[in-house]
Order: structure tokens, then sequence, then C-alpha cells
């Protein structure tokens, strides 16, 4: 819910930051909103991705590594997360793939993501962007460089299969 929220957010007396989170998230989907997608592996629950047009993350409009290239019409992808006993598995690598099915799926044409790419592996908890070379594997290619080891990646997608 983070980057679909410009500014400080007011938790309601005797709610806590994750319920509310929760909560928010339970909206979005009860009106119809798709804020992600989950993976599973032999039925449990081991990954999310979340993702969609640009204009539903509003925090990316004012931040300095994400904010718009251009004018055009993109899906932005803004968080994975794997679980820790499955991590190193090529989890994230599925999910993207599975990610953009499903944007082609809903007329999606242009995908765009904000990967780390630093030369050291990174801690695995501070990878929720992903990194740059798995988006690389995927067919994306770099648009902008804002910060040294943040790159903005885009791929672009063909009409929907079938």
């Amino acid at each position: 819910m983070f980057y679909r929220r410009s500014g400080p957010t007011e938790v309601p007396k005797g709610m806590s930051r994750p319920e509310h989170a929760r909560c928010s998230l339970k909206r979005l989907v009860d009106a119809g909103t798709v804020p992600g997608l989950i993976g599973y592996r032999d039925g449990e629950p081991v990954g999310w991705i979340s993702l969609g047009p640009r204009e539903e993350f509003a925090r990316l409009q004012k931040s300095p590594v994400m904010k718009p290239v251009d004018d055009k019409q993109v899906w932005s992808i803004v968080c994975f997360y794997t679980a820790k006993r499955v991590r190193g598995r090529s989890v994230a690598q599925a999910m993207l793939a599975g990610a953009l099915d499903f944007a082609r799926s809903c007329g999606a044409r242009l995908v765009e993501a904000y990967p780390v790419d630093k030369k050291t592996r990174s801690a695995d908890e501070s990878m929720w962007f992903g990194c740059k070379t798995m988006y690389e594997r995927a067919g994306f290619t770099e648009v902008a460089r804002r910060k040294p080891t943040r790159p903005v990646v885009r791929k672009r997608l063909g009409a929907k299969r079938g």
C-alpha cells in the first residue's frame, strides 16, 4: 500500500499500521482492483508481486527515482516478496513472467520497473524492487537512471495471445 499513497496516512485509533494497510488492501480488492498477484508452490503461497497502471501508485509521481520518464501509458511493478524458505529458487522470476502475462491480458502494452543495480549482492530483505539482471533476462531495457544504483527499465508487450 505504501506506493498507492502519496503522503502520511492517518491510522484509525485502536488499529495498527499493518492492520490498516491490510484493510485498505481488502477495500481495493472488494472494489474490483487487482493490486498484485500471489505465487503458489505446492498449494502454499510463496511470492507476491504488486503491479498495476502507473496512475494507481500516487507515490511514484513525487519519487526522484521513479517519477514519470515520459507521458506514455505504463504499468508499474513496485514490489516483490518471496518467502524466505524458497529464496534463491527463481520465484521472483516466475512472478515477473506471470505479471507480464497478467498485464498483457489486461491490455497493458508497456511495463516499467525500478530495480536495484549493484555490483555486490544486496540483503534479500532490501530487494523488494527486484534486481536489474532479472528484468534484463525478461527482456526489459533501461530507459532512465536517476541514481547510480536505481535504473528505470521497460518492456514493450505484444497483443494478447490466443
